[in-house]
């Protein structure tokens, strides 16, 4: 019996042996398989190619040409380009129209947010669809309809000239256009964000005592500056560049209701181009400075949700408060 067991047991030693070394030899044999999702080096290299190719003719190309063709004729030609004093006008008008139509859609922004983020509300839907209007509305079509409704023939038309109030072919007009244009950029911003982010934090200040404004101030401010930032720089872009409303309600008025880019319209018309160019160099200017800052922006957020997620977790402790002594002897004193 012994020497059947003994038997046995090298007989299976031999075949564990034999089965090991061939699944060795097999794996060693096998040749590389590519994963089923990775692309061929080609594939990548051209796809880059493509795409560098693209940001190289639409991006770069006309944004290197604004700046030669405004410096084509020296520095002083591009100086007193600017200097014009119908330039000058303009550039001071479009600098009025964002410090006014900005932080009415900052404050819009956020208290829109706010209600679709944190309540829930009859007509919520609603408010979200109307939001969006403007990005679904032709800016033409906008300016359009604030001078049927505004203008001197519109339906407040002649209540505003008996009181001698213009709007249209005025400041205001020009205003209005260019927040209602802009409207959506900060609350779209802000209303995913807020979302995600829950309520359970104003809850808990709510709780212990915050206030309204404290609660706003310390707790959902924090969480949402940096998406707040990229709003107003997303705004205050679209604000300066705004061509198709305000052209529309501005008239066209040398000197008073032109903005920067109807001011590059009336110069590239006139066929002075150079000073068109010149003038146009102010908004890729603007255009490069957003994109830095949003850059820095979104790497500060970045930055600082890495390092909350690198906190260590805070554990309750174990620790029980004692039974007071007249609980532990019964109640008995």
């Amino acid at each position: 019996m012994n020497k059947l067991a003994n038997a046995a047991n090298s007989s299976s030693k031999s075949a564990t042996n034999a089965a090991t070394n061939a699944a060795s030899n097999t794996g060693n044999s096998t040749p590389h398989v590519r994963p089923g999702t990775a692309e061929a080096p080609w594939v990548r290299v051209t796809l880059i190619g493509i795409a560098l190719l693209f940001i190289a003719l639409f991006l770069v190309l006309p944004l290197a040409t604004v700046f030669v063709e405004a410096l084509r004729k020296g520095v002083d030609a591009y100086t007193s380009a600017l200097a014009d004093p119908d330039a000058w006008s303009a550039i001071k008008l479009t600098l009025l129209t964002a410090a006014i139509s900005v932080p009415l859609n900052l404050v819009f922004g956020v208290a829109a947010a706010w209600a679709i983020a944190k309540f829930e509300f009859p007509g919520k839907a609603i408010l979200i669809t109307l939001i969006d209007l403007p990005f679904s509305v032709s800016p033409v079509v906008v300016g359009l309809s604030f001078v049927l409704v505004l203008g001197a023939q519109g339906w407040l038309g002649p209540w505003l000239m008996a009181h001698n109030i213009q709007i249209i072919f005025a400041v205001p007009g020009i205003v209005i256009a260019t927040a209602f244009v802009t409207l959506p950029l900060v609350a779209r911003e802000l209303i995913p964000l807020m979302q995600a982010q829950g309520s359970d934090e104003e809850q808990a200040a709510i709780v212990l005592g915050a206030s309204g404004w404290q609660t706003f101030w310390y707790v959902t401010l924090p969480n949402i500056k940096w998406g707040l930032l990229y709003g107003v720089i997303l705004c205050n872009a679209r604000a300066m560049g705004e061509f198709g409303a305000v052209s529309v309600v501005s008239g066209h008025l040398r000197g008073e209701t032109n903005t920067i880019p109807l001011q590059v319209e009336i110069l590239y018309n006139q066929f002075q181009i150079q000073a068109g160019f010149a003038v146009a160099s102010l908004l890729a200017l603007l255009a490069l400075l957003t994109l830095v800052i949003k850059s820095i922006a979104e790497w500060r957020h970045e930055h600082e949700l890495k390092r909350l997620a690198e906190l260590p977790m805070e554990r309750p402790t174990d620790d029980v408060p004692a039974a007071p002594q007249n609980a532990r002897n019964g109640g008995t004193v």
